[in-house]
């Protein structure tokens, strides 16, 4: 049986969810020889250059790290070479390896994805399978080739998206899960049988654009339902309330609320309850707890209407 703990390891990746794959691993005695990933970039008010946090975490543990333009070419494939890596794994890295690089590990490149794939390849799968309703997602480790997330499967585990799960909420699921499957993977290593994936049922999770963020109440109640809570807590949708710009979190759907009765425009406040407003829909209404107005912090919505900021029979509209 492969000591998969002798592997000379190069991990790629870029935000949290990388950076907390890439801790487990180190945490677990696997031999990571060095971490590649995105240069750092300007943030805050002060546009201060801050490191990502996949390379926070590097550091932490007196890791290597590289930030090259490329890890393709140039003194990004030179260190990749120097590091001589018996395998490659990446997790939301952002960048796509070239040939050169996947042939270079003898234990081939290997990337964990959040979604189950072939459905979602891309940049935001968390995010669209939430917003498309879909009832369940999980964690792809498969090999990498030069087509989008195409490469053959090697492990898949599966989680439940509930009907009031948020973005927040899933990523935290498929966090812990892609901690317990790279362990996984790399424990059963020699005993994995890789299975292709059909092409045919590919689909693609496309970059989220400021036009996505837009919340229309003019759909049905779960499609608004999904589309608040696909970007909550970050970034939140948005929507027009008394002509400023508002982002709009903490949305709970019932099959009760579809069969609120009420004439008034989607969009509108049509009623109060403890914990949060009722906003119509096309076909029912939809449950909003918590609201951002333009300069201040996130808030209640019934803080909102007890400070008067929102008012029953008022509504939200599109730009």
């Amino acid at each position: 049986m492969i000591n998969t703990r002798e592997f000379k390891i190069v991990f790629m990746g870029t935000p949290d969810f990388g950076a907390e794959v890439l801790e487990e691993l180190i945490n677990n005695n696997f031999n990571v020889v060095g971490v590649f990933s995105q240069p750092d970039r300007p943030k805050g008010r002060g546009k201060k250059l801050q490191p990502t946090p996949v390379k926070e975490v590097a550091l932490k543990y007196n890791v290597p790290v590289f930030q090259p333009k490329s890890v393709n070419k140039g003194e990004g494939f030179d260190f990749l070479k120097e590091l001589n890596p018996d395998i490659i794994i990446t997790t939301a890295f952002g960048k796509i390896l070239r040939k050169n690089v996947l042939k270079l590990p003898p234990k081939g490149c290997w990337n964990v994805h959040a979604s189950l794939l072939p459905k979602y390849r891309g940049a935001a799968p968390i995010q669209r399978a939430i917003e498309n309703g879909e009832n369940e997602t999980g964690i792809t480790i498969f090999k990498m080739v030069e087509a989008l997330d195409a490469g053959d499967i090697a492990i898949q585990k599966r989680i439940s998206i509930e009907i009031n799960d948020n973005y927040g909420i899933v990523y935290e699921k498929l966090l812990l899960l892609a901690k317990e499957t790279v362990l996984e993977f790399l424990n059963s290593f020699d005993q994995l049988t890789l299975k292709p994936q059909n092409e045919e049922e590919a689909s693609y999770a496309e970059k989220i654009t400021k036009g996505d963020l837009i919340v229309d109440f003019n759909n049905d109640t779960i499609k608004v339902h999904n589309k608040i809570r696909a970007y909550d807590p970050y970034p939140g949708v948005r929507s027009v309330y008394e002509k400023e710009e508002v982002k709009i979190f903490g949305s709970e759907f019932s099959p009760d609320l579809l069969s609120t009765e009420n004439k008034e425009e989607p969009g509108t406040i049509i009623d109060i309850e403890k914990d949060g407003i009722l906003v119509k829909c096309r076909d029912g209404a939809v449950k909003i707890k918590e609201i951002q107005f333009p300069g201040r912090k996130k808030i209640t919505t019934i803080d909102a209407i007890n400070g008067k900021k929102l008012k029953v029979s008022t509504h939200f509209s599109l730009y």
